[in-house]
């Protein structure tokens, strides 16, 4: 079954709904779709060797007997696997979990498919992580007559190109309620949700069933009086304001009364980070600290040359094993895109602080560090001082990574990189598939679908 597409991503319409569906306004006849897959890594082990097919299945990122698992099965999740937990602590739950490494440049090279089944349907389409994508089919109500048809050919046209992989489909007027919409009913789920059904929906839920709503929120919005996800739909802007504190509330009254807030949030990345949870064998030794974070700073290098953006500011954390945390900002009085130079100013704040506590930050004791870049500007408008000897440095490293581009991301390499050219396995960024690919569909990234060769 096919559907016409009359509208073109460049048309006025489009362009002008793309600019105003963020509105004060409630658009109840608006049509947005969110489609979350299904234990999306796991499913994708499962779809790669069919062995694993109906089986408890943990991705983890290290072959390790106390590795962390990052992802479970459908199988696992009903045992009580949750992401996060320790392999000795899934196998209490599920005995016969199957743990299984990850492979990262197949996700990404299977999401990269599924986002141009989506853009077939509808223009406007927005990756909002690897496993989770809306799109705003409201300049369409008149090109289709039904949705749900709409959402169940989406769905079988994912299974036709992968048949053990399978997606909540949620329908609403704005992306929180589409997205709360697949959160009703996994796996493999479509719920539209209505102004005529919303209030019977909201019903059945507590207050942490909402996307965004934690423990503290809830503390909070229980001291006020609204126990329900119903009261709080029904609630004044005013309390609501009290509970969240300004323009938050604001944002919360709109969302569950049709107010759109969400969609073309985060479109571009504000902020870009890389964290690794280290084991106790690599914390044991300094140097493989030290080459993890050279690996951390290099990998953020790598997505601001596709992103074409230097930055302006560099964030480091290392958490400890006794949950303590040591962190540190700079701001940069030149935009940084080199690894190393990132590098430079995150050891200096090292030293300094060593220097006057006395005090070693890399021990074994680390059980996780993590660099952060933000503050960005485009390649496009930076300016190099009459004297500056940078140039040359930011034009050799955009040829290095086009000659990884077209031989392999492994062709060329930095010398600090071969310190320890295995510490940095490969992982999945859940927001890094935004700068993976541009507007139109075409991959600018091609060696984050590759994999790992050491």
């Amino acid at each position: 079954m096919s559907f016409p597409i009359y509208l073109t991503k460049y048309s006025y319409l489009h362009i002008l709904m793309k600019y105003s569906d963020n509105a004060i306004t409630a658009k109840k006849d608006a049509i947005v779709m969110y489609i979350d897959m299904n234990s999306y890594f796991a499913s994708c082990e499962q779809q790669r060797h069919p062995e694993l097919r109906g089986k408890a299945v943990g991705v983890v990122t290290y072959d390790s007997p106390n590795a962390s698992v990052i992802a479970a099965s459908i199988e696992a999740k009903r045992m009580g696997v949750k992401t996060g937990m320790r392999l000795p602590d899934c196998k209490l739950l599920c005995p016969h979990i199957i743990p299984v490494t990850t492979h990262p440049g197949w996700y990404r090279q299977i999401h990269v498919e599924i986002m141009a089944i989506l853009k077939s349907y509808c223009d406007d389409v927005i990756a909002k992580s690897i496993d989770e994508a809306v799109m705003n089919f409201t300049s369409y109500r008149l090109v289709y007559k039904d949705f749900t048809v709409v959402a169940n050919q989406i769905k079988a046209d994912i299974k036709k190109k992968y048949d053990y992989l399978t997606c909540s489909i949620g329908i609403a007027p704005n992306s929180f309620l589409a997205k709360l919409g697949t959160e009703l009913q996994k796996p493999d789920g479509l719920i539209q949700i209505t102004p005529e059904n919303i209030d019977g929906y909201l019903a059945t839920l507590k207050l942490t069933d909402l996307p965004g709503i934690a423990s503290r929120n809830e503390r909070r919005l229980l001291l006020t009086g609204v126990r329900t996800p119903l009261e709080m739909r029904h609630s004044s802007p005013a309390l609501l304001r009290k509970v969240f504190g300004g323009i938050v509330g604001d944002y919360w009254h709109n969302r569950l009364n049709f107010k759109e807030v969400d969609l073309y949030n985060n479109t571009f990345n504000h902020t870009m980070s890389a964290t690794r949870t280290l084991s106790r064998q690599q914390t044991a030794n300094p140097q493989s600290i030290e080459a993890m974070l050279i690996a951390l700073c290099t990998r953020l290098e790598q997505r601001m040359v596709k992103g074409e953006v230097f930055c302006k500011e560099v964030s480091f954390w290392i958490k400890y094993r006794d949950s303590t945390v040591w962190e540190t900002k700079v701001k940069l009085a030149n935009p940084v895109q080199d690894g190393l130079e990132l590098r430079r100013y995150i050891k200096e704040k090292m030293q300094e602080f060593e220097t006057s506590h006395n005090r070693v930050l890399f021990s074994n004791h680390v059980q996780n560090i993590g660099v952060g870049i933000q503050n960005f500007m485009s390649d496009k408008v930076l300016q190099y001082s009459l004297f500056d000897n940078r140039i040359q440095q930011d034009v050799v490293r955009k040829v290095m990574y086009n000659i990884k581009d077209k031989y392999g991301k492994n062709s060329v390499r930095k010398g600090c990189e071969l310190i320890d050219p295995t510490i940095m396995k490969d992982a999945v960024g859940f927001g890094s598939v935004r700068d993976m690919t541009a507007n139109d569909g075409v991959v600018r990234n091609k060696y984050m679908l590759e994999e790992e060769e050491f």
